[in-house]
């Protein structure tokens, strides 16, 4: 049988009522509806106001006249009448509404807006003002018949299923601190009794900042009798709500600034979800809402939402776009990529290490591996290890790696020859490692004149990465660099005779290094270093990294190397910051109104005296950001399980402190007080040193041994 009508079938336009939440009440409907009553019944019947008397309704009189929507039962009220078929709510026996007009003047004028309520606060009776109030409506709106306020109405609205969330083993929203009462209340709900549906709620419109002084003055006083009312204010997070009632006539009805979906405001799970997506920091999030005294959720209701809806969603995301992605370049064959790591310090003690791999063809991050240092035995593994992850991650999705791109670590060099992968070397990483060496050579006395070819040498190893892809012919152009120093154009390697550019006679030989001097031979050494002249046959001909290096920019913006992350939160925002790096990578460059590319002006760390002129880009979009909130709003917030599930499937490795054995807390506290007492005891005890001080001296310096 549909819940959507009536349990008797009433071919009419009324309001339905579901069954009490009281066991007594409960059992006198059953009895009225069912003879007997059955063992299993449908718990979502419902009976409409047909079969009720006119007593039992709390509001017949103000529904009458137009001030209520719907009508109000009573609290305990039974269903008695059999009702009559075709009748309506205004179709009432002459009788009931002689009876409705005579209970108008005492009974309580009710407005139901739907409110979802925490702890109470009263707030003191103002005397009435006549003012209107621009940031809400006005006094003669509250006179008519409306629905529920919802604060907008400008986007289309989001349906929730009409099934409850199950249940998962995660917390749900409970509220913050300064809440005494329990939100949820049985006739104030956000379900709609004449549906059943949860209330439709819309995420995507505009939100303004009201002061409280503003919304106190919209209910003052009494839209009907313009009497001094009663108001009280409940507040969760971001959420109020106002309930007002009027001592002369009993006016009644109750307002809120947002909607409430179970037990969760729609506008405390989108500050959590806008923080989160978009790589802020809630913490200084929150202290620029303190400053200003607005109101905002508190730290672990924004943990709670991010654990069930939002991180859960983030994973959701990056696989089906990675699952695309792979999708489109199983088209091509094989594919070129480039890869580095990245760790969360600097250094070998890092806690986390992020390896991440880029198709250089169409600039975009393809995976991603995060590893824990304990899972590798230490720092100096973790880049291996991410590596082999992001290779198997490619191999279990059917794409075959045609060559990888990546710096010169010894462990990757190894381990990518054992698996029959050819491997190029960044151009970049082997400049920089070469110009250290040849800038400390430059400090060096009697070695001045490398200075001067430092900016040579620098794009002498571009040129010879690039002009060709043969190995041999990169070594016979690279060691033609020995021959140039000293203005010789002319060599005796088969594979390069002669320079391409033009001979340039200098009439100054300071210019240039002179033959079989000291300067020259310690350049030629690291210059023809073997290890150098294999590394420049296995230059990168055609891709760099430097987009990773853009990309690893990306990520200080959203996981900053001085907050401590989760595994999952770590995880989640290498993700956003991918998702924020694919969708901006290729943005075109900036134009003024009248079409022309606009530039900017970049002067260089190193360089203080030079600058550069590069485009300027246009401003980056957040389309992912929205496709989150929709995916959040519409699909994970009203059934998470599913969305949960998938998130457990990535293996999270323990603590790093969980291998050892975690003192009490008194212990460690008395050891440390006891430590620095010993301390500051034997310091003083060391200034006379001859006086029999028990202290060890030992080089100088005095040590001061504590108790453990």
């Amino acid at each position: 049988m549909s819940w959507r009508r009536c349990v008797f079938r009433c071919e009419r336009k009324s309001t339905l009522f579901g069954l009490p939440k009281e066991d007594t009440a409960r059992n006198l409907w059953l009895r009225f509806i069912y003879s007997p009553v059955p063992e299993q019944y449908n718990t979502n019947i419902r009976v409409c106001s047909a079969h009720f008397t006119e007593d039992c309704f709390l509001n017949l009189g103000e529904y009458k006249a137009g001030c209520a929507q719907r009508l109000l039962l009573k609290s305990g009220a039974v269903p008695t009448l059999p009702g009559q078929s075709g009748a309506s709510d205004s179709q009432l026996s002459t009788s009931q509404q002689a009876l409705g007009s005579e209970r108008l003047s005492t009974s309580s004028r009710s407005r139901d807006v739907s409110c979802q309520t925490d702890s109470i606060e009263t707030l003191p009776a103002a005397s009435p003002k006549t003012r209107s109030v621009g940031t809400q409506l006005s006094l003669g709106t509250l006179k008519g018949t409306h629905a529920r306020s919802k604060g907008t109405q400008s986007s289309p609205p989001i349906t929730f299923p009409p099934h409850k969330r199950p249940c998962l083993a995660l917390d749900e929203e409970e509220g913050d601190t300064d809440i005494s009462e329990s939100i949820a209340e049985p006739h104030d709900s956000a379900v709609t009794e004449e549906s059943g549906l949860l209330e439709q709620t819309s995420y995507n419109v505009s939100k303004y900042i009201v002061f409280e002084s503003c919304l106190r003055e919209l209910f003052e006083t009494c839209p009907l009798c313009e009497t001094k009312c009663d108001v009280q204010c409940r507040r969760m997070g971001s959420y109020v709500s106002f309930t007002q009632h009027c001592p002369k006539c009993s006016y009644h009805r109750k307002w809120e600034s947002q909607p409430v979906v179970g037990s969760t405001p729609v506008g405390n799970l989108l500050v959590s979800a806008a923080t989160y997506f978009c790589g802020a920091s809630f913490i200084q999030f929150e202290k620029i809402c303190k400053a200003m005294q607005l109101q905002i959720i508190q730290y672990d209701t924004f943990r709670r939402h991010a654990r069930n809806y939002l991180e859960p969603a983030v994973i959701h995301k990056w696989n089906l776009d990675q699952k695309n992605l792979f999708s489109k370049l199983q088209e091509g064959g094989k594919v070129a990529v480039a890869g580095e790591m990245r760790a969360d310090t600097s250094g070998h003690s890092a806690k986390y290490g992020s390896y991440t791999l880029m198709h250089p063809d169409s600039d975009t991050i393809l995976d991603m591996q995060l590893v824990q240092s304990d899972e590798v035995g230490g720092s100096f593994h973790m880049e291996k290890e991410g590596l082999k992850r992001c290779l198997d991650h490619l191999e279990a999705n059917r794409l075959t790696v045609e060559y990888i791109t990546t710096d010169r670590h010894p462990q990757i060099q190894k381990f990518l020859r054992e698996r029959n992968i050819v491997q190029f070397y960044d151009v970049w990483h082997f400049e920089k490692g070469l110009s250290k060496k040849l800038d400390r050579l430059s400090q060096k006395k009697g070695c001045e004149i490398l200075k001067k070819w430092l900016c040579s040498i620098k794009n002498h190893v571009y040129w010879s990465a690039t002009s060709s892809t043969s190995g041999p012919e990169k070594v016979a152009k690279w060691t033609s660099l020995l021959n140039h120093i000293q203005n010789k154009h002319i060599h005796e390697n088969p594979e390069f005779p002669k320079c391409a550019h033009p001979e340039k006679v200098s009439r100054d030989p300071k210019k240039w290094f002179q033959p079989g001097s000291m300067p020259l031979y310690k350049v030629e050494k690291i210059l023809n270093n073997k290890r150098v002249l294999k590394d420049v046959e296995k230059l990168s001909h055609h891709h760099k990294t430097s987009s990773l290096e853009a990309f690893h920019r990306v990520i200080l913006r959203f996981a900053p190397k001085n907050v401590v992350f989760s595994f999952i939160g770590m995880l989640c925002r290498l993700y956003l910051a991918a998702m924020h790096y694919n969708e901006n990578a290729e943005r075109e460059q900036a134009t003024t109104t009248s079409g022309q590319p606009m530039n900017k002006v970049v002067f260089s760390k190193s360089k203080k005296d030079e600058c550069t002129a590069k485009p300027l880009k246009a401003a980056p979009s957040y389309d992912y950001v929205a496709d989150l909130m929709k995916l959040v709003f519409e699909e994970v917030f009203a059934d998470p399980a599913p969305f949960v599930e998938e998130l457990k499937q990535i293996p999270i490795p323990s603590f790093l402190s969980s291998q050892f054995e975690r003192p009490l807390k008194e212990e460690a506290v008395d050891r440390h007080i006891s430590c620095f007492s010993q301390g500051a005891v034997e310091s003083l005890q060391t200034v006379h040193m001859y006086q029999g001080t028990p202290a060890e001296h030992w080089g100088g310096r005095t040590q001061v041994f504590c108790p453990k």
